[in-house]
């Protein structure tokens, strides 16, 4: 007798992607998880070193969600490949630099690609109909299929009787009836559905778990791109982006100052990269300048790095300069008033 049909579920770390796998599991279906890292995502980054979130658990969401339904979950690093999804989308981008329509198609398409090679018969996601203004509407779901490859091999449980019917769904090996037809932005049918498979402490819908989303980090990509004078980056860029305070006070240098302990702490390990600042008299953010900095710039920058340690108030904060080389180095300086600086100079 064959064996359960099988399918590769996009576990995003999200509550839709959880549900999608478990509608699907309940009718027998063995069901493994993929999740590909692209270094965009919010979670394990920011809020495990900011005190802002220290009440929220500091795990991988999508390992949790895969434990939650007792699979097996493959983590595959896409970082190089999804480059090109990020500065050439062929359907352009959302509201800031989110290219969700061709995310989603290249996401597809990977698990696509795995699916074949490990002789699964169908994929799952937790779209939603309506939920998403890029890459869950009525008009660009059949975009995803058709142009991923998966063609009618893709299936989304949770509005399922929105859509046309499924292979496994022609052949059997889905009954329709027990998918969903879930519609629309609101969450209170995932909420219940959730309640009613006792999934609790799940992460909570905040414009999904990419960073692209996020307007003031596409803004600071936008910044990096225009400054380098090509839309590139590597994954310590797309880090470092996530952490800290941004400002650029001359075209030619951003400063990178730390907000809390956490934040120093991460920044630390970039020390050896840049040029980087450090209150002494006073407790203060570690600082990384990033550029080609002069005298009159490092001498900017310490003003700003006093401005924002515990001596902003002070006559003079002593403040040490490390050199890329090594060298070090002190200077007193007088801390930047606030109003001195300009709002523009904030990515």
């Amino acid at each position: 007798m064959p064996g359960p049909r099988k399918a590769v579920a996009l576990i995003s770390g999200g509550l839709d992607s959880l549900l999608a796998a478990r509608v699907v599991m309940e009718q027998g279906v063995h069901v493994e998880g993929i999740n590909f890292f692209t270094g965009f995502c919010v979670e394990g980054h920011t809020h495990a070193i900011r005190k802002q979130d220290s009440k929220r658990p500091k795990r991988n969401n999508a390992l949790w969600s895969a434990e939650q339904l007792g699979i097996k979950l493959h983590i595959i690093d896409i970082i190089d490949e999804y480059k090109d999804v990020v500065i050439n989308p062929k359907h352009g981008y959302g509201a800031n630099l989110n290219p969700c329509l061709d995310c989603k198609i290249f996401m597809v398409n990977k698990a696509r690609q795995w699916m074949i090679e490990h002789g699964f018969d169908f994929i799952i996601t937790g779209e939603v109909v309506g939920q998403r203004p890029m890459s869950q509407r009525k008009d660009t779901m059949p975009v995803v299929a058709r142009d991923s490859g998966a063609e009618d091999r893709l299936v989304r449980p949770l509005c399922a009787k929105n859509l046309p019917p499924t292979l496994p769904e022609q052949e059997g090996w889905l009954d329709r009836d027990l998918l969903h037809g879930f519609n629309g932005r609101s969450r209170k049918p995932q909420i219940a559905l959730a309640a009613h498979y006792g999934f609790e402490d799940f992460a909570q819908p905040a414009g999904g778990c990419c960073f692209l989303t996020d307007r003031q980090y596409s803004v600071k990509l936008e910044d990096l791109w225009k400054t380098r004078g090509s839309r590139e980056y590597e994954l310590d860029d797309i880090m470092l982006l996530k952490v800290g305070r941004h400002l650029r006070p001359r075209p030619h240098f951003k400063m990178i100052v730390g907000r809390e302990e956490g934040e120093n702490r991460f920044l630390e390990g970039y020390r050896k990269r840049f040029v980087h600042l450090l209150p002494t008299s006073h407790v203060g953010p570690l600082v990384l300048l990033d550029g080609e900095v002069g005298a009159e710039d490092i001498e900017l920058a310490a003003r700003l790095t006093a401005r924002f340690s515990k001596g902003r108030d002070a006559q003079r904060v002593t403040v040490q300069i490390n050199e890329r080389e090594g060298a070090m180095r002190s200077m007193d300086v007088v801390p930047m008033p606030v109003d001195d600086i300009p709002q523009d100079w904030y990515l």
